[in-house]
């Protein structure tokens, strides 16, 4: 275990931001949390980690919560697939990273952490793909391409001498605060019988408190630069729902897979009418596009340069069923 360090980290109300703030509190980190509402700081935050309130997006609030720190860890981020208003994915994720990058600059940090996603990387169909090789095309959503130019921007702070090390995340599931869609939300579905029928296609996950585990070995080992995907597995989308029912207990049958020309045509529709009402769509075209995605991830370098052990899905899932239970999600 390394010397204490003080951190900052943004995005802590959410599941990667959560688990690196307990996986730095686990080390005996000093750990400050940028957050947009004190109030929910303080519900969904542990009481060893100091509160700061600011946003990513307003850079005067940023000099004050990164001074003194050591390192900076960005995880704050839109990861939404719609939103009326589509600059919101620019604002956020890239332009609040510049600001990011410029707060870690002028406090002098030592290391400066930036969760990424695994978007970013080139995708050949039926093939795996680790991180060596960077997509230069744009991709199809404002998510993706918000994403990928935050990654650019840090690769060009990291060529002018920040030093920085990139976390690529696959879809993250756990023990941790979201507002987003994910596996957690299908949990919570699947119990409630709210799930009539499950999209086509898979993706895949990592465990939140090993994307936390890993963004911390990384501060701690990573040399400058270095780029580390975090991911357990790909599991279609039909797998991962049966697993999640034999925990639960739960002995009726799975939902039906819908054909992937009847979730076309309805997420087609829906954008159009998204588009009029400026209410989400019921399938949102990035999701669908991501599901069909048959690229998958390798995490060999995590394991093999930063120690990391990734928790099995079934293991993941129990903990995970008994956190939604503890905190009164599910009964």
């Amino acid at each position: 275990m390394s010397e204490p360090r003080s951190a900052l980290v943004t995005g802590g109300t959410g599941m990667v931001g959560n688990s690196i703030v307990q996986s730095l509190l686990a080390r005996n980190h000093r750990v400050r949390a940028l957050v947009r509402s004190l109030d929910k700081g303080k519900r969904l935050l542990p009481p060893g980690c100091e509160l700061v309130q600011g946003d990513v997006t307003a850079p005067e609030t940023l000099a004050a919560a990164a001074a003194g720190c050591d390192w900076v860890f960005h995880a704050a981020g839109f990861p939404e697939q719609w939103m009326k208003d589509a600059r919101t994915f620019e604002r956020i994720n890239a332009d609040g990273t510049a600001n990011m990058v410029a707060a870690a600059r002028h406090a002098g940090v030592k290391r400066f952490v930036f969760t990424s996603t695994i978007d970013v990387f080139t995708w050949r169909s039926g093939a795996t793909y680790d991180e060596s090789e960077i997509d230069p095309a744009p991709k199809h959503t404002h998510y993706e391409r918000s994403k990928q130019r935050a990654d650019r921007i840090v690769s060009e702070a990291v060529a002018g001498g920040l030093d920085a090390v990139f976390l690529h995340p696959s879809a993250v599931y756990g023990p941790a605060p979201s507002d987003s869609p994910g596996v957690n939300e299908l949990m919570i579905k699947l119990w409630n019988n709210q799930a009539p029928g499950l999209l086509p296609g898979g993706f895949p996950v990592v465990f939140a408190p090993d994307a936390g585990e890993g963004h911390v070995l990384a501060a701690e080992r990573a040399k400058p630069g270095a780029r580390f995907i975090l991911s357990e597995r790909y599991y279609k989308l039909s797998e991962l729902a049966r697993e999640i029912m034999r925990l639960m207990g739960l002995e009726r049958r799975p939902p039906r897979v819908l054909p992937l020309w009847l979730c076309s045509f309805v997420s087609t529709i829906g954008e159009f009418k998204a588009g009029l009402t400026g209410k989400p769509p019921l399938i949102p075209k990035g999701q669908l596009e991501f599901l069909q995605v048959d690229s998958v991830p390798t995490a060999q370098r995590a394991t093999d340069e930063l120690g990391l052990r990734f928790t099995a899905l079934a293991d993941g899932l129990a903990r995970t069923i008994e956190w939604l239970r503890a905190s009164g999600k599910l009964p």
